[in-house]
């Protein structure tokens, strides 16, 4: 028990800030699944954890489906321990299939890297992130999610946003309307003009 919730722990802390937002969520346990085994192997510094075949995380407001992942974790306590004590993560490797949800955004790619010291997501493999709140959608080669710095790095990207109004660049231009004639005096009929006298 004190694995699996160790487990739980760890995707959480990887897994939430991938597309964080300011939100009032309540946060709830990560249980994650897969219809393959799950191997733990351990060195005197590091675990890594692999889920196989049909993955799935959910989590605080995401949720995450693959068909390989893999987390490396730091470890510390008596090295002759099969598991030792978990500390600060390392990586997060998600592969094949991988569509991540989160509110209204949603991240598809065929391989998900997180760097948890770098802060940096890299989405590879054909990526795309919609985001459905702002109606926008990126993809690109490879987009690299930079945590905390509001930046975002696209490779060939292919970015569609909502329409702009037409600003007519290319119309031609109206002519401009012709200007009414002044109005003149009406004119003095003949007969109230004196004829001049004759000698």
């Amino acid at each position: 028990m004190k694995l699996l919730h160790r487990l739980s722990l760890c995707a959480t802390v990887l897994l939430l800030p991938v597309f964080a937002r300011a939100q009032s969520v309540e946060p709830k346990n990560t249980v994650i699944t897969s219809d393959g085994p799950c191997e733990m192997v351990s060195t005197e510094k590091e675990t890594t954890i692999t889920f196989r075949d049909h993955v799935v995380v959910i989590g605080t407001n995401m949720k995450l489906n693959c068909d390989y992942l893999e987390v490396v974790v730091e470890r510390s306590g008596d090295p002759a321990l099969t598991v030792g004590k978990l500390e600060k993560f390392r990586s997060m490797l998600a592969t094949g299939n991988v569509l991540l949800v989160q509110g209204g955004r949603e991240a598809a790619c065929g391989r998900a890297l997180v760097l948890p010291g770098k802060e940096e997501v890299t989405l590879s493999e054909n990526p795309v992130v919609v985001d459905h709140d702002q109606n926008t959608r990126a993809a690109g080669k490879t987009i690299i999610l930079y945590r905390g710095q509001h930046k975002v790095h696209i490779d060939e990207p292919e970015i569609t946003a909502p329409p702009v109004k037409d600003l007519g660049v290319d119309k031609e231009a109206k002519p401009a309307a012709t200007p009414a004639p002044a109005t003149t005096p009406p004119a003095v009929p003949p007969a109230a003009v004196a004829a001049p006298k004759q000698p």
